[in-house]
């Protein structure tokens, strides 16, 4: 996915060169929610993370990211208490900088990515603070176990921009792009007696509207 948009990136900017492009007639991310339009939007692997902060028994904090995810977010910006979002995260695409930490961790003493492959999180509540911050509430399943959470949201920009179509080639999409951040009880969802402090998830998301 991230070498077919470098691929797309190029062959956009060749032409785009030709025509004397400078920064400001490149598309760019509004501070408002409502320059998004209505419709389904898929979240973009390519320009998306979610990361899980870990306190280490109280001396630092261990950072670990999902290298996979999905996601689809109905999106009515007229009214966004009538959205919906769903997401998932493979459990076994966890990644550390430690050797073979990713493979004990993935095992059945900790998330058990056999048993439960994947986490969910189902939103069913979307509200609008400001253009630029809300919060998303909805319920996370995590080894099985299935929890509320609600996610503080800021908007990172919204509205016409450049993505990928199926196969690769450049397209202008209304875009929504943002970060969010949660803290769950690891014990709440059965985890190893290690965990016992809140873990803080963290997302940056970018949903490409539908055609």
């Amino acid at each position: 996915m991230i070498r077919a948009s470098l691929i797309a990136l190029a062959l956009w900017a060749a032409p785009a060169a030709a025509q004397e492009v400078t920064p400001d007639s490149i598309p760019r991310g509004q501070q408002d929610y409502h320059a998004a339009g209505a419709g389904a939007y898929r979240l973009d692997p390519a320009h998306s993370a979610v990361q899980a902060r870990v306190p280490h028994m109280g001396f630092s904090v261990s950072v670990f990211r999902f290298g996979t995810v999905s996601g689809q977010l109905d999106w009515n910006p007229d009214d966004p208490g009538q959205s919906r979002l769903e997401a998932e995260v493979e459990i076994a695409s966890i990644m550390t900088p430690v050797g073979g930490f990713a493979e004990i961790l993935t095992g059945p003493d900790y998330l058990d990515s056999a048993t439960n492959p994947t986490a969910h999180f189902i939103a069913d509540s979307f509200t609008a603070e400001s253009p630029t911050q809300g919060t998303v509430s909805g319920q996370i399943t995590l080894l099985g176990k299935t929890q509320p959470a609600t996610f503080d949201v800021t908007l990172i920009g919204a509205g016409k921009g450049y993505t990928g179509d199926e196969a690769g080639n450049p397209v202008i999409r209304d875009l929504i792009g943002i970060h969010a951040e949660t803290e769950i009880d690891p014990q709440a969802h059965g985890m190893n007696a290690f965990f016992t402090d809140p873990i803080t998830i963290e997302i940056d998301a970018e949903f490409a509207r539908q055609e």
